[in-house]
């Protein structure tokens, strides 16, 4: 059994959160009479935490996005009181078993549902660009799910149960990433496919393309255009809208994929030379290759024939 959280007196609280999960404002009636505490969880390699307070607003303004400049979502589970929430022009209140979708790149405010009533949730961060190339959509913010659904406690189960486990089984992180990623989707994936933007569209088009043909070493951005039957500059545009580069995409597969197949020669215990898997992930250079491996990893190719586990941030997208 997990022992209970300790007690923080409110400026210990407020530093946690903002550590966790970037700049909030809380706000308490009475600072001497503030109850408050913060649980950090290992979600596979998701931060994650269970965090409670007597707080009456948690507020996150413009400024605060401005100044932080934090690029995930946040899901949040409630577990204990009431709340309301006011994001991307939503207006939500919510209740034990229930679960929202913040999205931490825009201004919230949340509400206890009595003031000075206590409330305890569950909240998870995942980085956007990881989740965003995952899913092929970008999940809005705001979005509230009703205690009951199936999904939800499935995810809720699954990081409670990580935050139990001492040592979390290396070589099964990735494709529970991958899993919690899904997961995520099937809450929030829009109900009616028709008022997608045509932006959205297109992206998922694009994504499909990469997804279909990144082992090709002579699939680059022009060549992707190509194929999805858009201009090189209107390509360009999709991926600056969503933080990133179409070549820094394509790489991003690439050497997901190269984890993979390390990751699997590891636990099959089978032998192939690394070169080999840097031309088989759609690499023509194997120095390249290697490189590009240790900055994304942070080790190099060989380090996964030891077991070293693929789940670092953002290597998510082909280890299935």
């Amino acid at each position: 059994m997990i022992p209970a959280p300790p007690h923080l007196d409110f400026e210990a609280w407020k530093d946690q959160i903002r550590k966790m999960g970037g700049r909030f404002d809380p706000q308490v009636i009475d600072p001497k009479a503030f109850a408050g505490w913060v649980r950090p969880i290992s979600v596979y390699g998701f931060v994650a935490a269970e965090v409670g307070s007597n707080t009456h607003v948690v507020e996150r303004t413009h400024r605060d996005v401005r100044v932080n400049g934090a690029d995930h979502y946040v899901v949040l589970f409630q577990l204990a009181g009431r709340s309301a929430m006011t994001h991307n022009e939503e207006a939500v209140r919510f209740g034990v078993g229930d679960v929202v979708l913040v999205d931490a790149g825009r201004p919230a405010t949340f509400f206890a549902g009595n003031a000075g009533e206590s409330w305890n949730t569950v909240a998870l961060l995942l980085p956007r660009q990881a989740l965003v190339s995952h899913l092929g959509f970008e999940p809005r913010g705001g979005l509230h799910r009703r205690n009951g659904t199936a999904v939800g406690r499935l995810l809720l189960d699954l990081i409670r149960n990580a935050g139990m486990e001492e040592v979390p089984p290396s070589r099964t992180e990735c494709y529970v990433r991958l899993a919690v990623h899904d997961l995520v989707g099937a809450l929030f994936a829009p109900s009616d496919p028709a008022p997608a933007r045509h932006s959205d569209k297109l992206f998922m088009r694009v994504r499909s393309v990469i997804k279909d043909g990144f082992v090709d070493p002579g699939l680059d951005p022009s060549a992707v255009a190509t194929r999805a039957g858009i201009s090189l500059r209107y390509l360009q545009k999709l991926f600056t809208e969503r933080g990133s580069t179409c070549s820094e995409f394509i790489y991003s597969f690439r050497l997901d994929y190269a984890a993979h197949l390390l990751q699997r020669q590891s636990t099959l215990g089978a032998s192939q030379a690394l070169r080999e898997i840097a031309y088989a992930s759609g690499f023509r250079d194997y120095s390249h290759f290697a490189r590009r491996f240790r900055q994304r990893f942070g080790h190099a190719p060989g380090a996964h024939f030891a077991g070293e586990s693929c789940h670092r941030e953002g290597a998510l997208n082909a280890c299935g």
